[in-house]
């Protein structure tokens, strides 16, 4: 391999998801939920996959031999320290693959010799050479890496890598073990190293950053400037302690800053989301709101000024678009920081078409929910927005109710409605006490709505707890919920039915006059 076939655009991604992510406290993941994770990192486009520590226990062996097997595309890398009982059970689970790589390391500072190896530099450097020509007798893809490379002295580096280089090394990979460098530093290093060592155009150089001080990604890209072709990262930056560079902000920021970053790497954005959310469901890590990329808030805007320039030109605060990373659409999120503007186009979204007047009523009193709400949704602008004829003309108000339930059978509801000023009474029997409410509505407000949605749960605890119910109607391509609130759980359910009747009537008065409402009703 040439120096110049390292310079072209093209940046490996090497994603440890399944080892140094696993490694994570609490992020342990099944034989299964690897098999699956593996294979949407194969399908994404991802260059390298490391599997696992085979030798750290028969299941790491086992889904490191089973990874090798099914993966289509990508290299399939299984880790090793420097001992050949190590690098031998790495190289039988990855024999299977049709791209097998065996990475072995060593560490290399200082520190970590006189503390943790409790040997000299001449040690090992034998043990690199050992290691990296036991690797390569297994196999022909080697990645040797010096663990602690940025705390290492330069010159003890050099030796490391050019012994590594001569003994069959195919990658060389120099981590920022405890995330300690600065872009800087770390470019430096690169550049120092490549140019020090006489060898270093056989190998491709690799980065490993972790995120200490929460300049992993911008350490993985300065040591691509500084000459290597490989990032190692993983799906939502997890790893040991804060984690590893995040595999969506690496492959984002070369895409997008293509004019100070000009490279490119084969791994495909639209699944950027989804691996996201498959890695934190498998993990059980739930992924900050604000975190770069995939973030509930990254493409999420409240602020009145942001959203008003959203609502002109996208480009004015999103420097991607959701899709590219398998987001379907940017979030305008209703709360005390929006504008007018974004207030009135989420009305249009909901079907509201408000006169001047009844807009800036309705925007005032949107501002005084939301200063007591951290966050209004859709349903709670329909509400504000119906309120005067939800609340004060409800179609259809509940009056009296007595159901007659239990082993004895049938189960039957006995029902009184306030429907536009007339009391009516029905009785009907069902499959169940709420059936035979429900069944009871039906006779005396006929309707075509389909029951999507029935939902209770307790709003505090003890048996005595309010009961809050959710009721979901659609028709016609309208689709409500209404919800009701009882100690009595059958009150509550009557209640919610009755609240998702009266939306759809509402709904399907909107965009009619005043008088034309009026007289609807």
């Amino acid at each position: 391999m040439t120096q110049a076939s390292h310079n072209t655009d093209k940046v490996l991604i090497f994603d440890t998801t399944l080892r140094d992510g696993e490694q994570s406290p609490g992020a342990t993941m099944t034989f299964d939920e690897k098999l699956e994770v593996a294979d949407l990192l194969d399908t994404m486009g991802v260059d390298i996959i490391e599997a696992g520590f085979p030798i750290a226990s028969d299941g790491d062996f086992e889904a490191v031999q089973a990874i090798a097997r099914r993966v289509k595309h990508a290299t399939v890398a299984g880790l090793a320290r420097a001992g050949f009982k190590d690098i031998d059970r790495a190289g039988e689970a990855v024999k299977a693959a049709q791209r097998g790589r065996i990475h072995t390391f060593i560490a290399t500072s200082p520190i970590h010799l006189k503390f943790q190896l409790m040997k000299s530099e001449e040690e090992v450097l034998d043990l690199v050479v050992a290691s990296v020509t036991r690797a390569r007798n297994l196999c022909e893809d080697i990645e040797w890496s010096a663990m602690d490379a940025t705390r290492t002295p330069l010159d003890f580096l050099k030796r490391c890598v050019d012994a590594a280089i001569k003994a069959g090394a195919t990658t060389i990979n120099l981590p920022d073990t405890v995330g300690y460098a600065t872009p800087e530093e770390y470019q430096a290093m690169f550049e120092q190293i490549r140019m020090g060592v006489s060898n270093a155009d056989r190998a491709i150089f690799s980065v490993h950053c972790h995120n200490d001080l929460g300049l992993a990604a911008a350490n993985s890209l300065a040591g691509v400037r500084g000459g290597a072709r490989q990032i190692e990262c993983t799906i939502n930056g997890i790893g040991e302690r804060a984690g590893n560079a995040a595999l969506e902000e690496i492959v984002m920021a070369i895409r997008t800053r293509g004019d100070a970053l000009p490279y490119i790497t084969g791994v495909e954005p639209k699944y950027l989301n989804r691996a996201a959310k498959l890695v934190s469901a498998v993990t059980s890590f739930p992924v900050q709101y604000n975190k770069a990329i995939i973030g509930r808030n990254a493409f999420a805007h409240e602020s009145g000024i942001h959203q008003d320039g959203m609502l002109k030109n996208a480009s004015t605060y999103e420097i991607m678009t959701p899709e590219s990373v398998g987001v379907s659409k940017t979030s305008l999120v209703m709360g005390k920081h929006s504008g007018s503007h974004a207030f009135k186009e989420k009305l249009k979204e909901l079907g509201y078409d408000l006169g001047e007047n009844a807009l800036a009523d309705a925007f005032k009193r949107f501002k005084d929910l939301a200063d007591r709400k951290k966050v209004v949704y859709d349903e709670d602008i329909e509400a504000l927005v119906d309120n005067e004829i939800v609340s004060a003309h409800d179609r259809v108000k509940l009056v009296a109710l007595t159901v007659i339930a239990g082993t004895m059978g049938p189960q039957s509801a006995t029902l009184t409605l306030d429907i536009e000023g007339n009391h009516v009474t029905c009785q009907a029997t069902g499959n169940g006490p709420v059936d035979a409410i429900f069944n009871a509505v039906a006779k005396l407000v006929p309707h075509q709505a389909k029951l999507d949605l029935y939902q209770v749960h307790a709003v505090t605890e003890g048996t005595d707890a309010q009961a809050e119910v959710s009721v979901g109607l659609s028709e016609e391509g309208k689709s409500v919920i209404g919800r009701g609130a009882d100690p009595d759980t059958l009150v509550a359910s009557v209640r919610a039915y009755l609240a998702a009747l009266n939306k759809l009537a509402v709904r399907n008065t909107r965009g009619a006059k005043p008088d034309q409402m009026a007289a609807g009703r």
